[in-house]
């Protein structure tokens, strides 16, 4: 039974998470709540894990949500159901793309899309900052406003932000050298 429920919840995530990887954040957020599979900070080690690693985000987080919650055969049934969608879209669009090549409806249909798929990443965004720099379960259950920020990553972000954006030669540095030193600054300090 946990087979199909894994299916059939990373189905209804690939096919509503338009916008790419980032727009099933959302959905595996509402995971944790529904299902109790994996918790807040799993979530978060899921998104620094998936991002870091190479292949799409998505496939990537499906593939872990599903090991932790019944091992390999999990995590290929997590990863089967989150692509389904895709595929099913895509052959029946590719069956139909001739007879519809030059319809506006269906042109603005897909340019009806670009917003929501915006609105999904926003809100991707948004959950990354949370996840990343606030301690909402341990706010409730001290109540101490201390306890609200994850003051390591929020000092991280800001180190971050200083050296790419005002420290003229690391400007010009590749992305990679940023992640893999926050993945040390990570492990040195205990994130």
């Amino acid at each position: 039974m946990i087979y199909l429920r894994l299916f059939w919840e990373f189905f209804k995530t690939g096919l509503f998470a338009v916008g790419g990887g980032l727009a099933t954040l959302p959905f595996l957020d509402r995971m944790v709540e529904t299902t109790g599979w994996f918790t807040h900070a799993q979530l978060a080690d899921m998104i620094a894990v998936s991002e870091s690693t190479p292949g799409p985000i998505g496939v990537n987080m499906a593939t872990y949500v599903g090991y932790l919650t019944a091992g390999v055969p999990g995590s290929v049934i997590a990863t089967l159901g989150l692509a389904a969608p895709s595929v099913i879209i895509i052959l029946l669009i590719a069956r139909a793309l001739k007879a519809f090549r030059d319809n506006k409806y269906v042109d603005a249909a897909f340019y009806g899309l670009r917003p929501c798929s915006i609105g999904l990443i926003a809100a991707a965004g948004l959950l990354v900052v949370k996840i990343a720099l606030f301690h909402f379960d341990a706010y409730k259950l001290s109540g101490a406003l201390g306890d609200l920020f994850n003051w390591k990553a929020i000092a991280l972000a800001a180190l971050l932000l200083v050296l790419t954006r005002f420290v003229k030669p690391l400007k010009k540095l590749h992305p990679i050298f940023f992640i893999l030193g926050s993945a040390l600054v990570g492990v040195l300090f205990s994130f």
